[in-house]
């Protein structure tokens, strides 16, 4: 019986000891094989490569979510503003915007970006978007600026 008490004493002892042994840095053969990270290729589809997305996206969160039966029937004066802006090493993306033709009759601005690696579990692109007077839960506010470098 003395046997399991002595060890879990022993296993106590160590791992109070290992508490007050300070952290250090990763070495050169963790950060080559377990703390490697993503690795970009900056390959990021054009502008227009999201424009389908966007639209039936759209129709989905206004069905779902809002009540409403908006669509986005077309796009123009597509555009992109910026790729990659931040600092080297983030995740690539390309900033567009353009001009939605609603359903509504009204033209409104679009703000959106495609991103390398965001899409579906990080499989391939992904799109995140704002319509300007149509961000009703407010995720772009002010006036869809945060969809926008």
């Amino acid at each position: 019986m003395r046997g399991p008490g002595l060890l879990r004493g022993l296993a106590v002892v160590l791992f109070a000891f290992g508490a007050f042994i300070p952290a250090h840095a990763a070495s050169w053969l963790e950060k080559n094989f377990y703390l490697s990270g993503p690795r970009y290729d900056g390959v990021v589809p054009p502008c227009e490569a999201g424009l389908d997305t966007i639209a039936s996206r759209f129709a989905v969160k206004e069905s779902r979510f809002w009540n409403s039966d908006l669509q986005i029937l077309g796009f123009e004066h597509v555009r992109e503003s910026a790729f990659s802006p931040w600092a080297q090493g983030t995740i690539p993306r390309r900033f567009c915007s353009a001009v939605a033709l609603v359903s509504d009759g009204r033209k409104r601005a679009v703000y959106y970006w495609i991103g390398e690696d965001t899409g579906m579990i990080g499989a391939d692109w992904g799109v995140e978007w704002c319509v300007t007077g149509l961000d009703r839960n407010w995720a772009y506010n002010p006036n869809c600026k945060m969809a926008r470098p």
